[in-house]
This record gives structure tokens, sequence and C-alpha cells, in this order.
């Protein structure tokens, strides 16, 4: 095995496994077999076939078991993963437990977990009942297990297959990975993240955490399961690794990539996890949380808010008119997918504020009502704590003050009043 300093030998498990329930009243009326072939037309190949494949296998059981034979699910942690009252009373009264486990190769597909997943959702289809993810601690309704299987084109959002939680330290915040172990991967982990940026580097570890994946299973698609694989230290990461991993590649795609540093940090304790370490690339000067948060600003257009008001008339107005009379055009040309490859459309808007609005950059994801847009925050407001970079916005049509489409080069149409603002406009309340 050739190990130098570019590269991280990662160790290979030999087999992977899943597990899914589904808690149910009594016992079944419908056998797993008969409730995958309902799926047929409503589950993308080849994933209908595979999971009609692994049932027939030794590589998948599904067992009915009584309640009383497994230990208590922590409803707390499920409660953190997102568990409703509802789903938690469900399974309080559940008598007894649908279990499906596969067993696979480490490799892609994930056939254990895309089989496994699918059969547990088409079962519990049947009972009007939930699928609990035992790995990630999860429960997902039915339809939102189908839908995070692959599409016609073998597509997933990583998203749905991977959380990042965080905690809070001394130095800051503590982001892991929990999913990355269904790939065979070790899961990473970041230290000393600056409390402002829980979504921002979520979506950063998100976008690393895709990259890495495929990185670990083009190592792994030989016919041998290698013993290890050989991972690049310095790792790349792009808007675009983002706006794959959330299922929106047309979108975050246009900006510079930045630098992690991998290292391998095993554990002590051997009930423990292992992780890969993301670290600032050799050289940074000063805490990782100040590279953290440049690396944000990068991956997020690092474009600044400005709090600033423009006259009637002067050069600012006109800009903002400018760029509202095209609006209905961009939008069109948005959402027929005519803006440039590899390109992307933000907007500004304005925000209350004490000492007049405050605008801020959203990137556009979806603006199907022609008054109404979806987007992620593009920065930090510095008057509403809740907008931050990468928060989920929604912006009022009426507040857009300007536009612009974006690639890895800057603007590339729009932006007047930016434009204004470079050019020295003095400003009217700061």
């Amino acid at each position: 095995m050739l190990i130098t300093d570019d590269f991280l030998p990662v160790p290979v498990p030999e087999s992977l496994d899943a597990t899914y329930l589904v808690p149910i009243v009594g016992l079944p009326k419908v056998s797993p077999k008969t409730a995958v072939e309902g799926l047929a037309g409503r589950l993308a190949e080849p994933v209908h076939g595979l999971a009609r494949q692994m049932l027939d296998s030794p590589l998948m059981t599904v067992d009915t078991r009584p309640v009383s034979e497994f230990p208590e699910l922590p409803p707390d942690l499920l409660t953190a993963f997102g568990a409703t009252e509802a789903q938690l009373a469900r399974l309080a009264a559940a008598t007894h437990l649908v279990v499906v486990q596969a067993e696979y190769r480490p490799g892609w597909p994930p056939a254990h977990e895309w089989a496994a997943r699918a059969v547990a959702a088409a079962v519990a289809e049947t009972v009007d009942g939930d699928v609990v993810d035992v790995f990630g601690l999860q429960f997902l309704d039915p339809a939102a297990a189908l839908r995070s299987l692959p599409d016609e084109h073998g597509r997933i959002r990583l998203v749905d297959w991977v959380l990042v939680p965080y905690s809070s330290d001394a130095d800051g915040l503590w982001f892991t990975t929990k999913g990355l172990r269904r790939f065979g991967l070790l899961e990473l982990q970041a230290q000393g993240v600056p409390d402002h940026l829980t979504r921002a580097w979520g979506a950063v570890m998100t976008g690393a955490a895709r990259r890495l994946l495929r990185d670990w299973t083009e190592g792994l698609a030989g016919e041998e399961v290698p013993a290890f694989v050989q991972l690049p230290v310095l790792a790349t990461v792009t808007g675009h690794d983002i706006a794959v991993a959330y299922g929106n590649p047309e979108q975050h795609g246009a900006t510079a990539p930045v630098l992690l540093r991998l290292e391998l940090d095993p554990a002590t304790d051997p009930d423990a996890d292992s992780f890969l370490t993301l670290n600032p690339p050799p050289g940074h000067p000063g805490p990782p949380g100040r590279y953290f948060a440049a690396a944000c600003a990068t991956l997020f257009n690092g474009i600044q808010p400005d709090v600033r008001y423009a006259r009637s008339g002067d050069a600012m107005s006109r800009a903002i008119a400018t760029a509202r009379a095209a609006l209905d055009d961009i939008r069109a040309r948005f959402l027929a997918g005519g803006l440039p490859a590899e390109s992307q459309l933000v907007v500004k808007y304005g925000l209350p504020g004490d000492d007049g609005p405050e605008y801020v950059w959203a990137g556009v994801t979806s603006w199907d009502n022609p008054e109404r847009i979806v987007g992620a925050s593009a920065s930090d407001a510095a008057g509403d704590p809740t907008v931050r970079i990468g928060a989920p916005v929604v912006v009022e049509a009426a507040d857009v003050v300007d536009w612009a489409v974006l690639d890895g080069t800057g603007v590339i149409e729009g932006g007047w009043t930016q434009a204004v603002l470079d050019a020295g406009e003095p400003p009217i309340a700061e």
C-alpha cells in the first residue's frame, strides 16, 4: 500500500448492514413481498428490483417480533432527531416491530441501505405507520423514506442520509456528521466553529461529506474490496458540492473552492467512534474558527450587507429601478433554466431597522410564486439574528431592490446597486 503525505489511508470495513423498524399494533396483514410489489411504478429502478432481489436472498431478513424483545428506543434522542409526539405515541402503543435488516459489501450502490429502507417503507405504508431508521435514530414517514431513495438517474440528496448535529463547548461549536458510516466511511468532525455559523457550517460539512463520499466510493470501485482507501489530505469543497448534497445541483455552484485538511482521529475507547477531523489547511494563521468563517463567506458568496437607502432621483434609486424593471425577465429565465451553466441567481432585499433598512443578499433556490422567492441567506444580517449565512429565507418580491447572476469570477449580470456602492455613492444612512 502506497502512503504519501498527500493521501490519508482510511480503513474499509469488511461488510455493512442496515436496520429499519416498523412499529405496528398486532401482526402485519400483508407480506413484505406483496408490499414491495405495490411500489411498482412508484419506485425508480434499479432500487425496486434491488429490493425484490434482496428479499429473495440471504442478504436480507424481515422478521416480526414482540416489542418486549427489544430494548427501549431512547425517546430523548428520537426527539432530538425530530420525532413528533404523535410518532412517539404510536411507538409506545405498538405491540410488535417489523425488523428489516440487510447486509452488503462497501461500495456504490449502498444496496443494504437502499433495499432495507424501501422494504420498510413499503411495509409501513400497508399499516399506515412509521419507519424508524435505527442508525440515525430517526422517524421517517413512508412517503419521506421513499422520496429519499434514488430517482431514475440514480441521484439522492445526501441530506436525507447524513445528519450534522452539533454541540457547544468552551472553544465554540463541535460539529459531527451522522450517516457516513452507512457507506463505510468514518464520520467527519470539526471543532472550534464560531457560534454564529451553525447553519452555514452545517452546510459546509454536508458539502465536504459529499465530496469525500465521492472519493471514497471511487476508491471502492474495483471487484475486490480493498483494506484501505486513500483520501486526499487536502479536501476541496465547492458551492456545487453543497448544492448537490441538498438536491439542487443547478444552484449555488459558482463559488471559489475552499481547502480543508483531513486528519485521522482514532478513538481511544473501543466502543467510541473514530473521526476524520476537518482542519484549516497548513500555514493558516490564527484559530481554526477564523478560517471556518472565511470558508463560509467564500462558499456563500461573501456578499456583505449594507445599511443604506437611496434618495429619490439619485444614482441608487436609478439602480433599484433598473433592477426591478428586469425582475419578471430574470424570473422567467431562472424558471426556464436559461441562466449560464455553473451560475447562481441572488437577490438583494431590505430588512427593517431603527436606522433605516438593512439590505442583504440571498441565493435563489425556487421562485414558483411570482410574489415570493425562496432562498438561502448569502450573508449575516447585522440587525436580525435569525438571518445568517445559509439560513433559509422567504423574500417578498416587492422587497427586492437588486439582483445579480454570479459565476466563479463574480457578478456577470445585474448588481446595479452594488456597482453604485463600489463607485463611491455616499450613503444616506449607515
